[in-house]
Protein backbone atom coordinates (compact mmCIF):
# COMPACT_ATOMS: atom_id res chain seq x y z
CA UNK A 1 0.00 0.00 0.00
CA UNK A 2 1.50 3.33 -1.06
CA UNK A 3 1.58 6.00 1.62
CA UNK A 4 0.10 9.41 0.82
CA UNK A 5 1.71 11.06 3.85
CA UNK A 6 3.85 14.11 3.08
CA UNK A 7 5.14 17.04 5.14
CA UNK A 8 3.16 20.21 5.74
CA UNK A 9 5.62 22.29 3.74
CA UNK A 10 5.41 19.87 0.82
CA UNK A 11 1.61 19.95 0.88
CA UNK A 12 1.41 23.75 0.92
CA UNK A 13 3.96 24.00 -1.88
CA UNK A 14 1.43 22.23 -4.13
CA UNK A 15 -0.94 25.22 -3.93
CA UNK A 16 -0.21 27.69 -6.76
CA UNK A 17 -1.00 31.38 -6.74
CA UNK A 18 -4.51 32.12 -8.10
CA UNK A 19 -5.80 28.75 -6.83
CA UNK A 20 -9.49 28.22 -6.04
CA UNK A 21 -9.72 26.76 -2.52
CA UNK A 22 -12.17 25.43 0.04
CA UNK A 23 -10.90 25.18 3.62
CA UNK A 24 -12.76 22.83 5.96
CA UNK A 25 -14.38 23.59 9.29
CA UNK A 26 -17.10 25.93 10.53
CA UNK A 27 -16.73 29.34 12.25
CA UNK A 28 -14.51 28.35 15.24
CA UNK A 29 -14.34 24.60 14.60
CA UNK A 30 -11.81 22.29 12.93
CA UNK A 31 -10.05 24.64 10.51
CA UNK A 32 -6.73 23.55 8.93
CA UNK A 33 -4.84 26.35 10.69
CA UNK A 34 -1.37 24.79 10.48
CA UNK A 35 -1.88 24.68 6.71
CA UNK A 36 -3.08 28.30 6.70
CA UNK A 37 -0.04 29.57 8.63
CA UNK A 38 2.28 27.74 6.24
CA UNK A 39 0.48 29.27 3.25
CA UNK A 40 1.21 32.68 4.74
CA UNK A 41 4.88 31.78 5.25
CA UNK A 42 5.12 30.61 1.65
CA UNK A 43 3.38 33.84 0.56
CA UNK A 44 0.61 32.36 -1.56
CA UNK A 45 -1.16 35.12 -3.50
CA UNK A 46 -4.43 35.95 -5.27
CA UNK A 47 -6.33 33.03 -3.77
CA UNK A 48 -10.03 32.57 -4.51
CA UNK A 49 -11.82 31.17 -1.45
CA UNK A 50 -15.20 29.44 -1.22
CA UNK A 51 -16.97 28.62 2.04
CA UNK A 52 -20.30 28.63 3.81
CA UNK A 53 -19.20 29.69 7.32
CA UNK A 54 -15.42 30.11 7.57
CA UNK A 55 -13.71 31.81 10.49
CA UNK A 56 -10.25 32.94 11.50
CA UNK A 57 -8.64 30.74 8.84
CA UNK A 58 -9.97 33.09 6.17
CA UNK A 59 -9.52 36.21 8.25
CA UNK A 60 -5.79 35.90 8.76
CA UNK A 61 -5.26 34.91 5.11
CA UNK A 62 -7.18 37.98 4.00
CA UNK A 63 -5.28 40.20 6.43
CA UNK A 64 -1.94 39.09 5.05
CA UNK A 65 -2.95 39.90 1.48
CA UNK A 66 -3.07 36.28 0.25
CA UNK A 67 -6.68 36.51 -0.95
CA UNK A 68 -8.21 38.34 -3.90
CA UNK A 69 -11.77 36.96 -4.14
CA UNK A 70 -14.20 35.28 -1.74
CA UNK A 71 -17.61 33.62 -2.17
CA UNK A 72 -19.34 32.85 1.12
CA UNK A 73 -22.31 33.39 3.44
CA UNK A 74 -20.65 34.43 6.73
CA UNK A 75 -17.18 34.70 8.22
CA UNK A 76 -16.40 35.06 11.89
CA UNK A 77 -15.34 33.47 15.18
CA UNK A 78 -18.90 32.73 16.20
CA UNK A 79 -19.67 32.93 19.95
CA UNK A 80 -16.17 34.22 20.70
CA UNK A 81 -15.76 37.45 18.79
CA UNK A 82 -17.16 39.49 15.92
CA UNK A 83 -17.32 39.07 12.19
CA UNK A 84 -13.75 38.73 10.93
CA UNK A 85 -12.08 42.12 11.44
CA UNK A 86 -9.52 41.79 8.64
CA UNK A 87 -12.16 40.62 6.19
CA UNK A 88 -14.42 43.53 7.13
CA UNK A 89 -11.59 46.01 6.64
CA UNK A 90 -10.53 44.47 3.32
CA UNK A 91 -14.09 44.72 1.98
CA UNK A 92 -14.49 48.30 3.19
CA UNK A 93 -11.15 49.29 1.64
CA UNK A 94 -12.00 47.41 -1.59
CA UNK A 95 -8.89 45.23 -1.31
CA UNK A 96 -10.85 42.07 -2.12
CA UNK A 97 -13.88 41.27 -4.23
CA UNK A 98 -16.67 39.33 -2.56
CA UNK A 99 -19.92 37.61 -3.40
CA UNK A 100 -22.48 36.60 -0.78
CA UNK A 101 -25.08 33.85 -0.68
CA UNK A 102 -27.19 32.41 2.11
CA UNK A 103 -25.64 29.63 4.18
CA UNK A 104 -27.89 27.04 2.57
CA UNK A 105 -27.27 28.59 -0.83
CA UNK A 106 -23.53 27.99 -0.52
CA UNK A 107 -24.12 24.42 0.61
CA UNK A 108 -26.34 23.87 -2.43
CA UNK A 109 -23.50 25.11 -4.64
CA UNK A 110 -21.00 22.72 -3.03
CA UNK A 111 -23.47 19.86 -3.25
CA UNK A 112 -24.04 20.53 -6.95
CA UNK A 113 -20.31 20.32 -7.56
CA UNK A 114 -20.02 17.17 -5.47
CA UNK A 115 -22.50 15.27 -7.64
CA UNK A 116 -21.25 16.60 -10.96
CA UNK A 117 -24.07 18.99 -11.84
CA UNK A 118 -23.45 22.45 -13.37
CA UNK A 119 -26.05 24.13 -11.14
CA UNK A 120 -28.52 23.47 -8.33
CA UNK A 121 -32.16 24.65 -8.38
CA UNK A 122 -33.49 26.04 -5.12
CA UNK A 123 -36.02 28.49 -3.71
CA UNK A 124 -33.71 29.70 -0.95
CA UNK A 125 -32.81 33.43 -1.04
CA UNK A 126 -36.01 34.42 -2.91
CA UNK A 127 -37.20 37.73 -1.49
CA UNK A 128 -33.76 38.76 -0.25
CA UNK A 129 -31.32 41.35 -1.59
CA UNK A 130 -28.88 38.50 -2.24
CA UNK A 131 -30.78 37.89 -5.47
CA UNK A 132 -30.62 41.56 -6.49
CA UNK A 133 -26.99 42.41 -5.73
CA UNK A 134 -23.79 40.80 -7.00
CA UNK A 135 -20.25 41.38 -5.83
CA UNK A 136 -17.76 40.05 -8.35
CA UNK A 137 -17.21 42.34 -11.32
CA UNK A 138 -17.87 41.26 -14.89
CA UNK A 139 -14.22 41.93 -15.63
CA UNK A 140 -13.22 39.42 -12.93
CA UNK A 141 -15.66 36.82 -14.28
CA UNK A 142 -14.38 37.27 -17.83
CA UNK A 143 -10.74 36.99 -16.73
CA UNK A 144 -11.09 33.67 -14.87
CA UNK A 145 -13.12 30.89 -16.53
CA UNK A 146 -13.28 29.00 -13.21
CA UNK A 147 -15.56 31.73 -11.81
CA UNK A 148 -19.28 31.38 -12.59
CA UNK A 149 -20.43 33.55 -15.50
CA UNK A 150 -22.98 35.18 -13.20
CA UNK A 151 -24.03 34.96 -9.55
CA UNK A 152 -27.33 33.13 -10.13
CA UNK A 153 -30.21 32.77 -12.54
CA UNK A 154 -33.89 33.32 -11.75
CA UNK A 155 -36.52 31.47 -13.76
CA UNK A 156 -39.98 29.97 -13.53
CA UNK A 157 -40.00 26.25 -12.84
CA UNK A 158 -41.12 24.38 -16.03
CA UNK A 159 -43.20 22.01 -13.88
CA UNK A 160 -44.84 24.25 -11.27
CA UNK A 161 -44.29 27.72 -12.76
CA UNK A 162 -42.97 28.82 -9.36
CA UNK A 163 -40.09 31.28 -9.16
CA UNK A 164 -36.88 29.26 -8.89
CA UNK A 165 -33.21 30.15 -8.50
CA UNK A 166 -30.39 28.27 -10.23
CA UNK A 167 -27.12 28.48 -8.28
CA UNK A 168 -23.81 27.74 -10.05
CA UNK A 169 -22.08 24.64 -8.68
CA UNK A 170 -18.61 24.90 -7.17
CA UNK A 171 -15.59 22.88 -8.25
CA UNK A 172 -12.43 23.97 -6.47
CA UNK A 173 -8.82 23.25 -7.37
CA UNK A 174 -8.05 22.13 -3.81
CA UNK A 175 -10.03 21.24 -0.70
CA UNK A 176 -8.01 21.26 2.52
CA UNK A 177 -9.72 19.40 5.37
CA UNK A 178 -8.61 18.94 8.97
CA UNK A 179 -9.86 15.69 10.52
CA UNK A 180 -9.35 13.68 13.67
CA UNK A 181 -8.33 10.42 11.97
CA UNK A 182 -6.77 9.45 8.65
CA UNK A 183 -4.87 6.47 7.35
CA UNK A 184 -1.65 6.63 5.34
CA UNK A 185 -3.68 5.48 2.38
CA UNK A 186 -6.06 8.45 2.72
CA UNK A 187 -9.26 7.14 4.32
CA UNK A 188 -10.66 9.90 6.55
CA UNK A 189 -12.91 9.82 9.62
CA UNK A 190 -14.36 13.01 11.08
CA UNK A 191 -15.70 12.79 14.62
CA UNK A 192 -18.75 14.93 15.35
CA UNK A 193 -20.29 17.28 12.83
CA UNK A 194 -18.86 17.24 9.31
CA UNK A 195 -20.29 20.66 8.32
CA UNK A 196 -19.66 20.99 4.55
CA UNK A 197 -16.33 19.17 4.51
CA UNK A 198 -17.51 16.04 2.70
CA UNK A 199 -19.02 18.14 -0.09
CA UNK A 200 -15.84 20.26 -0.21
CA UNK A 201 -13.79 17.12 -0.79
CA UNK A 202 -16.17 15.67 -3.35
CA UNK A 203 -16.23 18.84 -5.47
CA UNK A 204 -12.43 19.31 -5.44
CA UNK A 205 -9.93 18.37 -8.11
CA UNK A 206 -7.33 17.68 -5.38
CA UNK A 207 -7.87 16.92 -1.68
CA UNK A 208 -5.32 17.47 1.08
CA UNK A 209 -6.14 16.22 4.58
CA UNK A 210 -4.34 17.31 7.73
CA UNK A 211 -5.01 14.92 10.60
CA UNK A 212 -4.66 14.78 14.36
CA UNK A 213 -3.79 11.08 14.20
CA UNK A 214 -2.57 8.70 11.52
CA UNK A 215 -4.19 5.33 12.17
CA UNK A 216 -4.13 2.02 10.32
CA UNK A 217 -6.39 1.31 7.39
CA UNK A 218 -7.48 -1.88 9.15
CA UNK A 219 -8.68 0.13 12.16
CA UNK A 220 -10.83 2.39 9.98
CA UNK A 221 -12.21 -0.58 8.05
CA UNK A 222 -13.51 -2.18 11.24
CA UNK A 223 -16.38 0.33 11.13
CA UNK A 224 -16.44 1.63 7.55
CA UNK A 225 -19.77 3.38 8.01
CA UNK A 226 -18.08 5.89 10.31
CA UNK A 227 -15.64 7.04 7.61
CA UNK A 228 -16.49 10.12 5.56
CA UNK A 229 -13.95 10.54 2.77
CA UNK A 230 -12.71 7.47 0.84
CA UNK A 231 -9.02 6.91 0.21
CA UNK A 232 -9.37 7.22 -3.56
CA UNK A 233 -10.61 10.82 -3.19
CA UNK A 234 -7.66 11.97 -1.06
CA UNK A 235 -4.40 12.95 -2.73
CA UNK A 236 -2.21 13.78 0.28
CA UNK A 237 -2.25 13.32 4.06
CA UNK A 238 -0.32 15.42 6.58
CA UNK A 239 0.09 14.47 10.24
CA UNK A 240 -0.46 17.65 12.28
CA UNK A 241 -1.47 17.20 15.95
CA UNK A 242 -3.18 20.35 17.29
CA UNK A 243 -3.37 21.41 13.65
CA UNK A 244 -6.52 23.49 14.13
CA UNK A 245 -5.27 25.60 17.05
CA UNK A 246 -6.61 28.03 18.24
CA UNK A 247 -9.88 26.43 17.09
CA UNK A 248 -11.61 23.37 18.48
CA UNK A 249 -11.44 19.77 17.31
CA UNK A 250 -14.12 17.60 18.90
CA UNK A 251 -12.75 14.80 21.11
CA UNK A 252 -9.23 16.23 20.85
CA UNK A 253 -9.12 19.78 22.22
CA UNK A 254 -11.24 22.85 22.72
CA UNK A 255 -10.91 26.43 21.55
CA UNK A 256 -8.07 28.54 22.93
CA UNK A 257 -10.00 31.67 23.95
CA UNK A 258 -6.81 33.44 25.08
CA UNK A 259 -5.27 33.12 21.63
CA UNK A 260 -8.48 34.03 19.81
CA UNK A 261 -8.82 37.15 21.96
CA UNK A 262 -5.20 38.10 21.34
CA UNK A 263 -5.73 37.79 17.60
CA UNK A 264 -8.81 40.01 17.63
CA UNK A 265 -7.12 42.63 19.79
CA UNK A 266 -4.20 42.68 17.37
CA UNK A 267 -6.56 43.35 14.46
CA UNK A 268 -7.63 46.73 15.84
CA UNK A 269 -4.59 48.39 14.28
CA UNK A 270 -2.38 47.51 11.35
CA UNK A 271 0.85 47.69 13.38
CA UNK A 272 -0.40 45.33 16.10
CA UNK A 273 -1.69 42.90 13.48
CA UNK A 274 1.75 42.87 11.86
CA UNK A 275 3.30 42.23 15.26
CA UNK A 276 0.96 39.27 15.76
CA UNK A 277 2.03 37.83 12.40
CA UNK A 278 5.67 38.40 13.24
CA UNK A 279 5.39 36.60 16.59
CA UNK A 280 3.22 33.63 15.60
CA UNK A 281 3.87 33.12 11.88
CA UNK A 282 7.00 34.73 10.47
CA UNK A 283 9.42 34.36 13.39
CA UNK A 284 8.74 30.64 13.79
CA UNK A 285 10.10 28.17 11.27
CA UNK A 286 7.06 25.93 11.25
CA UNK A 287 3.93 24.91 13.13
CA UNK A 288 5.97 23.21 15.87
CA UNK A 289 7.54 26.59 16.58
CA UNK A 290 4.07 28.15 16.84
CA UNK A 291 2.95 25.44 19.27
CA UNK A 292 6.04 25.97 21.40
CA UNK A 293 4.93 29.57 21.95
CA UNK A 294 1.50 28.30 23.04
CA UNK A 295 3.08 25.75 25.39
CA UNK A 296 5.19 28.43 27.05
CA UNK A 297 1.99 29.81 28.59
CA UNK A 298 0.48 26.35 29.19
CA UNK A 299 -2.18 26.91 26.58
CA UNK A 300 -1.98 23.40 25.16
CA UNK A 301 -2.82 21.78 28.53
CA UNK A 302 -5.78 24.06 29.33
CA UNK A 303 -7.71 23.17 26.20
CA UNK A 304 -7.35 19.38 26.05
CA UNK A 305 -10.75 17.71 25.72
CA UNK A 306 -12.44 15.64 28.38
CA UNK A 307 -12.45 12.09 27.02
CA UNK A 308 -16.18 11.62 27.62
CA UNK A 309 -17.52 15.09 26.84
CA UNK A 310 -15.29 15.77 23.86
CA UNK A 311 -14.49 19.31 24.98
CA UNK A 312 -12.86 21.15 27.91
CA UNK A 313 -15.69 22.09 30.30
CA UNK A 314 -13.76 24.52 32.49
CA UNK A 315 -12.24 27.01 30.07
CA UNK A 316 -13.64 30.52 29.78
CA UNK A 317 -15.58 30.80 26.56
CA UNK A 318 -15.02 34.50 25.90
CA UNK A 319 -12.13 36.79 26.78
CA UNK A 320 -12.17 40.43 25.70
Amino acid sequence: MDSKVISLKQAVALIPDDAHLALGGFTAQRHPMAFVYEMIRQRKMNLHLYGHCPGGDWDILIGTGCVRHIEFSYEGDEAFQTIGPMMRRAIQDKKIEWEDYSNFGMLCRFFGGSIGLPFMPTITQIGSDIVRHGGLSQKTRDRDPKIAAKKLHVMNCPFTNERTILLPSINVDFAVIHAQLASERGTVRILGQTYGDVEYAQCARKVIVTAEQIVSEDFLREEPGLNHIPHFKVDHVVHVPLGSHPYAVYKCYDHDPVQIAEYHRSCRREDTFREYLKQYVYEVADFDGYLEKIRQRGGDKEIMADTELGYAPNIRRRIE
